[in-house]
């Protein structure tokens, strides 16, 4: 959408930005949590809690836990301490199934809030290492859909007695130090760079042509990404909205960096570089994770800004 103002300055959005559907799932589902049980309301009201950061977006995160919602850290948190009837969100990301379990034994409700890409990715690494293939998965080792589909991976693996493993490559000099097993098959985190899956896929192919690719790389990432280059030609500085650790957005951030004259990742209106409000023409994206309000704040900060 392309918005001229009389101060000479044109904004122009990506066609394609802002929330993608499993995050807007995600974000639905701890909105109706809060207003079915009461969070901050009466003292009888359940905990809430998201099983990590619920998206990767400051603002939202912030607007979220002014209302009671709480995060629970999987890593560290004991949940048989969690108060009865607790309501716990499984995010976007989803997670492990022996977090499910634990959680599940300390009695809490459960809002299933996984993206079904990401569940189709599950379901797949379940699959597959049950039949004694290793799971190899293009990602970030960090990450928490790397994290989830790697449990279910190993939890298709103990169920069958098979001898299927799993490991995590980030890029093909990663992928070029691996031994890949006759049978195996490679799965990309949904958020993952379409070029580096390409890049692995071709190396471990060399390495064994027989191996099974899914490129589950969600729609949703190269949408963003081919929006941008189209707009990029177009404008004198982009704009990428969006939390500094969604990796869409750090991989939106990156590609705009190399093809605009002048880029800026920013989270908030307020972080916006002086040096766009003299732009004739400005380009905005934003991640997976960014709410259309935090996109149009920073358009009527430009517009404010630059009259």
């Amino acid at each position: 959408m392309e918005m001229p103002y009389s101060c000479g300055m044109e904004i122009i959005r990506a066609k394609v930005l802002g929330y993608c559907m499993g995050v807007k799932r995600a974000v639905d589902c701890a909105e109706r949590a809060l207003e079915e049980n009461g969070a901050g309301g009466a003292a009888a009201a359940p905990a809430l809690y998201t099983l990590g950061p619920l998206i990767h977006n400051p603002s939202v995160l912030q607007e979220l836990s002014g209302r009671g919602l709480r995060v629970l850290d999987a890593a560290q948190d004991d949940f048989s301490s969690l108060p009865p009837d607790s309501v716990v969100i499984v995010r976007a990301h989803g997670t492990t199934p022996d977090v499910l379990a634990a959680l599940t034994a300390a009695r809490a409700r459960i809002v299933d809030a996984t993206c079904p890409r990401v569940h189709l990715s599950q379901r797949r690494a379940e699959e597959w290492s049950g039949k004694g293939f290793a799971v190899i998965i293009a990602g970030d080792k960090n990450h928490g859909e790397v994290t989830s589909i790697s449990g279910f991976a190993a939890k298709g693996a103990a169920a069958s007695g098979a001898e299927g493993c799993v490991c995590v490559v980030q890029d093909s000099a990663e992928a070029e130090q691996l031994a890949v097993p006759e049978k195996a098959v490679l799965i990309a985190q949904t958020t993952f760079s379409p070029l580096e899956f390409e890049k692995i896929a071709q190396v471990l192919r060399q390495k064994n042509p027989s191996i099974i690719l899914f490129n589950s790389i969600c729609s949703a990432t190269m949408e963003r990404q081919n929006a941008l280059r189209e707009l990029a030609g177009c404008v004198d500085g982009m704009l990428v909205v969006g939390g500094c650790s969604s990796a869409n957005t750090r991989r939106l951030f990156e590609t705009a960096q190399s093809l605009c004259p002048a880029a800026a990742l920013i989270e908030t209106a307020a972080q916006i570089p002086a040096q766009f409000f003299g732009l004739a023409r400005v380009g905005i994206t934003a991640g997976a994770s960014t709410p259309d309000s935090v996109i149009v704040a920073v358009e009527e900060a430009l517009r404010s800004g630059a009259c």
